[in-house]
């Protein structure tokens, strides 16, 4: 494998930075936080980080709402501090990803307040009663269109009324957008992680999306209890002009040598945007669907969204992850009884490590935390208190990760963290892991360290095996000098692999058992 292609087979760590550590006691996570546990991070044997947000941001949607592109907000440090944190990354062999967020600014960017950038944004006309321009919903509820008095139109917004989306077909625009990327670049980011890249492009007829039909695939990129999940989002988002921009976006990356598209495909069939997103060799590098982090994590879900992309993948390549800091922890969404607990994050982490593609681990994974049950006074998250009590994601996935059991708050801070710790996760810190060599802080750095020494793992082809036992998923990962044959039991009950299964790789048990 090519230096350049360092990407390929790779395992990230995903830090949600307000969430990891602070260092100044304000409650909050920092940049100097990240310096201060790269050891940790190196420790684990992954091969770089991705960073969530930290540009300059009023903070309504705790960073994915930017109103500088190219600066720190104060509440994670600074410039220099980045720096500082970049190079101490990369003297420890560790790649950086930032989080580019270019579908949408905040209301409060500088563009959005000049006015010879107004077509910079997604402007339209009411309908003649005064309506929106058409049937568009937000992800976090209602109609996806603004008005405003400024210049008596709607203006488009895919989240919040306070993050109003780019117009990428403006070549002004786009321009721009690769200006931020240049930035960062010449700085020496290993690349960027891609945020809702799939709603990065309109319809420019502004056509109303259809209604789902009974008998459609349910999206994975939204809970049930999302009104959105009632329309095919093929005008607002996913349309065919995508990857015409996605590969000028890769050309342009492509002139600084080794650097990596990371890009989130979600959408209304995520596996086939993901899987499509990253075919050819020119569009980009990585992309994750929602078919895994979306799911309750049983075999079928699982064989269902991995079926999906192996299907259609071709000469693409995917990045796997079973949580990140939008949905429920993969532990929780299992659900396994709580004497399995520990068996279970060891399965679910195997599981991931194991498929074709790279990996991305979201912190706290490694210790195996479930789900944080926060009361809806706890909740600060927008999107979660517009579903409450129905769905239970962002907030519950982002409490602070806990360090030291015995010092208040796990050891994140000193001060009130502004979500809480709760007991269950601080009996989980990583001091009291490190002790246990049976924890699943250990088990993750060996299934890291097993997978890096594979080339099967990493590089390998991968073929289902099939007549498993129900709850049994089985497949086999072969490169030209290695196989692996691999079994993953998603149920609280013991299972047998039989001698018919086992029997034409050569193995056989006297008993029967497996």
């Amino acid at each position: 494998m090519k230096d350049s292609e360092w990407w390929r087979g790779c395992v990230l760590y995903q830090v949600y930075p307000r969430s990891f550590q602070d260092t100044n006691n304000d409650g909050i996570g920092d940049l100097k936080g990240i310096l201060k546990r790269l050891d940790y991070i190196q420790s684990l044997g992954v091969d770089g980080i991705w960073i969530s947000p930290f540009f300059k941001s009023p903070m309504k949607d705790y960073g994915y709402d930017v109103s500088d592109y190219c600066d720190v907000d104060p509440m994670f440090g600074t410039l220099d501090d980045f720096k500082e944190l970049l190079s101490g990354a990369h003297k420890r062999g560790l790649k950086i990803l930032i989080d580019e967020v270019w579908c949408h600014t905040s209301d409060q960017h500088k563009w959005f307040h000049d006015a010879s950038k107004k077509d910079w944004y997604v402007w339209a006309d009411a309908k003649a009663d005064g309506s929106p321009p058409n049937n568009w919903l937000s992800y976090f509820g209602g109609s996806a269109w603004i008005w405003d008095e400024r210049y008596n139109q709607y203006y488009l917004t895919h989240f919040l009324k306070e993050q109003p989306a780019l117009n990428l077909w403006n070549p002004q625009t786009k321009a721009a957008i690769f200006d931020v990327a240049k930035f960062w670049l010449d700085m020496g980011v290993d690349g960027f992680r891609l945020d809702v890249a799939h709603a990065y492009l309109y319809d420019r007829a502004l056509r109303d999306n259809p209604l789902r039909e009974k008998d459609d695939p349910w999206p994975t990129d939204i809970p049930p209890s999302n009104p959105m999940a009632a329309q095919k989002r093929i005008y607002d988002m996913c349309v065919p002009e995508i990857y015409d921009f996605l590969a000028e976006l890769r050309s342009f990356v492509n002139q600084w040598e080794g650097r990596v598209l990371l890009g989130e495909a979600g959408g209304q069939d995520s596996e086939y945007t993901a899987a499509t997103y990253v075919q050819t060799g020119t569009r980009l590098h990585m992309a994750y669907s929602f078919g895994l982090v979306g799911s309750d994590m049983k075999a079928p879900a699982v064989q269902k969204a991995v079926s999906k992309i192996e299907d259609i993948l071709g000469d693409g390549w995917i990045c796997w992850a079973n949580s990140n800091h939008d949905f429920k922890r993969v532990l929780s969404r299992l659900n396994p009884p709580p004497a399995f607990h520990t068996r279970a994050a060891k399965t679910l982490i195997a599981l991931g490590l194991s498929l074709r593609g790279s990996y991305c681990l979201y912190q706290g994974e490694e210790l195996g935390l479930p789900q944080a049950e926060l009361t809806y006074d706890q909740l600060v998250d927008p999107y979660d208190k517009m579903l409450y009590p129905h769905h239970v994601g962002r907030d519950g996935c982002r409490t602070p990760m806990p360090w030291e059991a015995a010092k208040p708050h796990a050891g994140f801070s000193q001060a009130t963290p502004w979500l809480p710790v709760p007991e269950n996760h601080q009996m989980r810190a990583v001091d009291v892991q490190e002790l246990d060599h049976d924890s699943v802080l250990h088990f993750t750095r060996q299934i890291i360290a097993l997978r890096k020494n594979s080339p099967a793992l990493t590089h390998g082809d991968f073929t289902w095996l099939e007549n498993m036992p129900e709850g049994v998923i089985g497949f086999t990962r072969r490169s030209k000098t290695q196989t692996y044959h691999c079994f993953f039991n998603l149920t609280d009950r013991e299972q047998m692999i039989f001698n018919d299964i086992l029997e034409p790789f050569g193995y056989k048990f006297a008993e029967n058992k497996g």
